[in-house]
């Protein structure tokens, strides 16, 4: 059976701010990215960079990633020489448009889908081997579309959902957008909804009180984890000679037992 890592919640902090990174660590989140793009200023580049490294070296109780600067900036290179030698869980991408902005460092990678060429090509970027996830990038890409930011994100079905359906289709990983209003919970919570309906595994965040809507909206619920736990037993006692069973008067084939053993894995 496949695993099933827990990436309900991606937390993006600053590099450069010390203490964010050291009470990152005391965090529920899934995974913890050190951001040296869109948090930090041109002048703290450098320190952003050093201390993302000091940080890895030093260790975190959950996944760490990286967010590095593009590769043909003049930060890029460097960002990307120094994750080469101190290995963070995984390297974040910004903006990737195509499997030619995808390099070869020998660690897992996030792609970050926040433009028009992005999305057009997610297909061949969730299809290479070193891709393990595809993160959408809302902000930017409604930016790019020239659309205007909604709150139900109806402008930005066809976008979610082109993502999700491709890295499902070569088994990666798919984490929902930012949601800017960090203070407003309720419509959060509301967007989380909306985005495990979609499929996402999880979502990334920009606030620490992000945190618990978004492990609690993309966990199991009870009501899950029962209907996986009787899926299971009914899948197990069935007559070995028939590929179908029955539950509760709804037909119960192997892709229902699949997917109930991913649900039982996520609420361990």
């Amino acid at each position: 059976m496949p695993i099933y890592k827990r990436r309900r919640s991606a937390l993006f902090l600053p590099a450069s701010n010390a203490r964010a990174i050291e009470k990152a660590r005391t965090l529920p989140a899934d995974v913890v990215i050190l951001d040296l793009e869109d948090a930090v200023s041109p002048e703290q580049k450098a320190l952003a960079r050093d201390q993302a490294a000091t940080a890895i070296r030093d260790g975190f109780p959950m996944e760490v990633a990286v967010r590095i600067n593009p590769i043909h900036t003049i930060w890029g290179e460097a960002d990307l020489a120094l994750m080469e030698d101190v290995k963070p869980d995984l390297l974040v991408l910004p903006k990737v448009e195509s499997i030619q902005n995808l390099p070869s460092v020998g660690i897992p990678l996030w792609a970050m889908i926040e433009t028009p060429l992005g999305v057009v090509h997610s297909r061949e970027i969730a299809e290479h081997g070193d891709v393990e996830a595809l993160v959408m990038g809302t902000t930017d890409l409604v930016k790019a579309l020239q659309a205007r930011p909604l709150p139900g994100r109806e402008n930005l079905m066809y976008a979610l959902s082109q993502v999700v359906t491709h890295a499902r289709a070569y088994g990666k990983y798919a984490l929902d957008g930012v949601h800017l209003d960090f203070r407003n919970l309720q419509t959060l919570e509301e967007v989380c909804i909306q985005g495990k309906n979609l499929g996402f595994d999880g979502k990334t965040l920009i606030h620490p009180a992000q945190l618990e809507v978004a492990n609690r909206i993309f966990s199991p619920s009870p009501e899950e984890i029962e209907w996986a736990r009787r899926v299971i037993a009914a899948w197990q006692a069935k007559d070995p000679d028939q590929g179908v069973t029955v539950l509760d008067g709804m037909l119960i084939e192997e892709l229902h037992a699949i997917e109930a053993e991913r649900i039982l894995e996520l609420a361990t």
